[in-house]
């Protein structure tokens, strides 16, 4: 286990959510006044031992918490456990059949866990709730629920202006939900639209009805359209051959990667933004809030034989493409964003590599782990990297040990071991999502005395994940 020194930022961050952690009687973590001007020890959590299986909703208590109180579900063969992300103690424990993906709902409290035929609701247990010009935050214990929506090949989950959408590969069906009215208490009632042909693919719902959603078939895909509430097409582009992956931009731009770029949407028209060599795949793109770039992967190899050590920096202002050599190999979980908009890579050698997306300039690195190569399945555990705020959440799967880095000092602050080897990860950040707020005084927590619901997700600051199903394909 590794003990850092945390920056101020990140302090404030972990004394709010360790608030929480006390009420709730969690042991671990750090915190220290936040009116403080040195920086605090952070004390590394214990190994947690395995948790009880989540409780019913209507057993669970509520606790208020002193900040937004980041939950993460990480998946292992068999089941997906959900973590406190201040002090990584694993809250709960649940099995599950097969190999299980996991995703934010979108509504910064719930997450879905792909299982079988469905998608399965989650309950993080972290919400906030408005009050005046300010938000009250609440805890519970997490539940995996008998909530879910079914259809074959289920794939992509995006939530974009206050929507969710649940996109099913095998009948190209497309199910939104409001991001208000997910409750594990209640059954889920979803819009459903079917896309021209069944694909792996994605789709964005508009709070207005309309929609955005990829084109393809079992063979090929090459594109994408919008259509307005009443089904009729608007905007139609085929010059994408291979469409994968999905992320918002500012002003609502919607973008989706190619095997020959990205395409974007503006809200009227698409533009395709060319890469220079005839075949470099973007499969995945990650936004950050308020920047027109986009970091990507960038595959040269259509064989998908040779690793990637190249990432994109797709400029939407300047509509160019540059390309950043990293040194070592990666993958598919390697990328995210950091708080001030940089690039972030966790490659094979063990160091997560920090870019300035403006300039392309490697600015830091920090040593995580020991060398490690990407398993030849895509479905087996791999290191996944994952950021809430200013802290980087990141699995070592060799090791069965969660860390955590503050991305301002750039250092590890707190590690846990695990009694499972972490495959995919996912995070909710408990702050109140455009277009909940209705919901949550409403309902609330499920069995709690003082009860709401909420979350800040909306699409600003997340990217999904590449869920191919290709061996090269991620």
């Amino acid at each position: 286990m590794n003990t850092k020194h945390l920056a101020l930022p990140s302090l404030l961050m972990i004394s709010a959510l360790v608030l929480s952690s006390c009420a709730d009687g969690a042991s671990g973590g750090a915190g220290s006044d936040p009116g403080e001007d040195d920086a605090a020890s952070a004390a590394p959590a214990e190994s947690p031992q395995a948790a009880e299986p989540s409780v019913e909703p209507s057993d669970r208590e509520t606790h208020e918490a002193g900040g937004p109180s980041p939950r993460l579900a990480v998946t292992y063969d068999g089941g997906v456990s959900v973590l406190d992300g201040a002090t990584l103690e694993v809250l709960s424990q649940d099995e599950a059949e097969g190999f299980v993906r996991v995703s934010p709902a979108g509504d910064g409290r719930h997450f879905f866990l792909t299982e079988g035929e469905s998608f399965r609701l989650i309950d993080g247990g972290t919400w906030g709730e408005p009050h005046g010009e300010h938000d009250h935050f609440y805890t519970t214990d997490p539940h995996v629920s008998e909530i879910t929506v079914d259809g074959p090949a289920p794939g992509h989950v995006v939530s974009y202006e206050g929507i969710g959408t649940l996109f099913f590969d095998g009948s190209g069906e497309i199910h939104s939900y409001d991001l208000s009215e997910l409750d594990v208490e209640a059954q889920l009632e979803t819009e459903v639209v079917e896309t021209e042909e069944a694909h792996h693919g994605v789709a964005a719902v508009f709070p207005d009805g309309g929609r955005f959603e990829t084109l393809g078939n079992e063979d090929e895909r090459n594109g994408a359209r919008v259509l307005d509430a009443d089904g009729e097409e608007i905007a139609r582009s085929e010059e994408c051959p291979g469409v994968h992956g999905e992320a918002a931009g500012p002003e609502g731009m919607l973008a989706v990667g190619c095997e020959d770029g990205v395409l974007t949407f503006d809200g009227t028209e698409f533009t395709k933004i060319q890469a220079d060599e005839e075949y470099a795949r973007i499969g995945n793109l990650f936004p950050a809030e308020d920047s027109p770039i986009f970091l990507g992967d960038y595959n040269l190899d259509e064989d998908g034989e040779e690793p990637m050590t190249q990432v994109a920096l797709v400029d939407t202002a300047s509509g160019e493409i540059s390309t950043v050599d990293i040194g070592a190999a990666y993958n598919f979980r390697s990328l995210a964003r950091g708080p001030e908009g940089e690039a972030l890579v966790l490659a094979e050698d063990g160091v997560l590599h920090v870019v300035d997306p403006e300039t392309g300039e490697h600015t830091d690195e920090l040593e995580i782990m020991e060398e490690w190569t990407e398993p030849e399945e895509w479905q087996e555990p791999r290191p996944a990297i994952r950021v809430v705020d200013d802290i980087a959440y990141i699995t070592e799967p060799d090791a069965q040990t969660l860390h955590m880095v503050d991305l301002g000092s750039l250092e590890i602050i707190n590690s846990a071991e695990l009694d499972f080897t972490p495959n995919e990860i996912a995070a909710v950040d408990g702050r109140t999502a455009e277009g909940a707020d209705e919901h949550a005084a409403e309902d609330g927590a499920a069995g709690g005395e003082e009860e709401e619901d909420h979350e800040g997700h909306d699409h600003d600051d997340e990217a999904h994940e590449d869920h191919d199903h290709e061996d090269h394909d991620h």
